[in-house]
């Protein structure tokens, strides 16, 4: 009897398919994807399209919400609980990532996990900054709590044209501006992350943020 390698290579690929697990559910993806066209939306607009960047600016505070509240509700790899690992965790799993063996986890690796909460924390600021400076009595109200703001704010009564909130603009405005630099870095370090996990363990994890779908955890998998 003769064998159809074409058939056998179908087949396998076949199995896999059905093999597969689903880890990001719908959510999580629609967060994903939202979040990124906010963000690249409210970039591209900034100094540009005011009106563009601060509607740019509220989505992304609302994707940041609803995420940290799914971060507890959610799914199993939604939660903060599973794949959220401490400093020590995170840095053995460098360690191992500096030496090529590091496992293969399932949901987001102690790296990963660190990076959707340096990222989750930089947005929330950015946004928060933003939001401040869309009107000044905010900025006025939270004065006494935030140190970079009272400095500026501390010669309003002197300056009857308008020049105070001007200044008090620009603490706020050099800490946002500072804040959305640092996500361009982090997300620079995301896609690199993303990339590395990729080839070291044969996996296309955009793809798997599309469908939700990864293949089943193995021997020596994290899951």
């Amino acid at each position: 009897m003769t064998t159809d390698p074409i058939a056998i290579d179908s087949s396998a690929a076949a199995s896999r398919r059905t093999d597969a697990v689903r880890v990001w559910d719908p959510l999580v993806r629609a967060f994903h994807w939202c979040l990124v066209a906010a963000f690249a939306t409210a970039w591209l607009s900034a100094e540009e399209i005011q009106p563009l960047h601060e509607i740019a600016g509220y989505a992304v505070a609302a994707l940041v919400g609803f995420r940290i509240v799914w971060g507890f509700v959610g799914g199993r790899y939604a939660r903060f609980a599973q794949f959220v690992r401490g400093p020590l965790a995170t840095l053995s799993y460098l360690g191992d990532v500096a030496r090529g063996r590091e496992r293969r986890y399932l949901g987001h690796n102690p790296a990963g996990a660190a990076m959707v909460v340096a990222l989750l924390a930089t947005l929330s600021g950015t946004a928060f900054t933003g939001w401040l400076m869309a009107e000044p009595e905010r900025a006025a109200a939270v004065s006494g709590r935030l140190a970079i703001v009272a400095p500026a704010l501390a010669d309003d009564d002197d300056d009857e044209d308008g020049g105070g909130e001007r200044e008090a603009d620009g603490p706020l405005k050099e800490v946002h501006e500072t804040l959305a630099d640092a996500m361009l870095l982090l997300v620079a370090l995301h896609l690199g992350g993303v990339a590395l996990a990729s080839f070291r363990h044969r996996e296309n994890l955009v793809r798997a943020m599309v469908t939700g779908r990864k293949r089943p955890a193995g021997p020596g998998d994290v899951a």
